[in-house]
């Protein structure tokens, strides 16, 4: 199911533009903005046949209040997040060995936006999360993600260890888990084919049965005084280090 979401700021509105012009309904602009920037996004609009409206800046102030928004607002259709029969599905058609970030728990919508996008960047299959008590695709994780919340495919699940479980008993997918306490440095491991790369959420790291349904535990070398990286900063570290092994 499609849900309509409001995105603000030339950035994220171009992003869209250029990756998820499919999903962009409308854009707003500020009227009196006639700078080279704004000029370049009014040409992808044309370009792209969407419904373009040119008002006063307090019109765009009250659709997206609070917001950075540049001048510029957009209204997006993405695609909600989709179940386990959509995931095994597109697993289903790869030609390839697939490649997913699984997110236990990610309770920030800022830092679920930013997995997305580096799980976009990377060329990760799907991104799953647990339904209950992790964030969704809010309009703040739609900014975040810059695009990459209207092309990712996003899967919930109810019981996500037992997902994990028929990925690797039906798919052969290796599961690798980060934990600050792993053996394992995530240098040293092969990253290569059939994977599931899982982070812990903001707080906790990994639930007990996450942990045990993973197939190997990681962790990234730490030399300064900070223990641990912020999770989607960890993420995109994990997420290129698998790309280049995957070369």
């Amino acid at each position: 199911m499609a849900d309509d979401q409001l995105i603000a700021g030339l950035h994220a509105v171009r992003t869209a533009l250029k990756h998820g012009a499919a999903s962009i309904v409308e854009v707003w602009v500020d009227e009196q903005r006639r700078d080279g920037r704004m000029k370049e996004l009014l040409k992808l609009v044309k370009d792209l046949r969407v419904t373009l409206h040119k008002v006063d800046k307090q019109v765009i102030e009250k659709l997206v209040p609070g917001t950075n928004n540049q001048g510029v607002a957009a209204r997006t259709r993405v695609i909600g997040a989709q179940g386990e029969k959509a995931l095994f599905e597109l697993l289903d058609a790869l030609d390839r060995p697939p490649f997913l970030l699984v997110l236990d728990g990610v309770q920030d919508p800022h830092n679920l936006g930013a997995c997305l996008r580096s799980a976009e960047a990377t060329g990760i299959d799907a991104v799953i999360t647990p339904r209950d008590r992790a964030a969704g695709l809010t309009p703040t994780a739609c900014k975040i993600a810059c695009g990459a919340a209207e092309t990712m495919p996003f899967v919930q699940v109810t019981n996500l260890a037992r997902t994990l479980r028929k990925l690797k008993s039906d798919y052969f997918i290796r599961v690798v888990g980060t934990a600050g306490e792993a053996e394992d440095e995530l240098f040293d491991i092969d990253l290569t084919g059939p994977l599931a790369v899982v982070m812990g959420g903001e707080e906790k790291g990994l639930r007990h049965l996450t942990r045990e349904t993973c197939d190997q535990l990681v962790k990234l070398p730490m030399a300064g005084a900070v223990e641990s990286l912020n999770i989607s900063v960890a993420a995109g570290v994990c997420l290129f280090e698998a790309v280049r092994q995957r070369r």
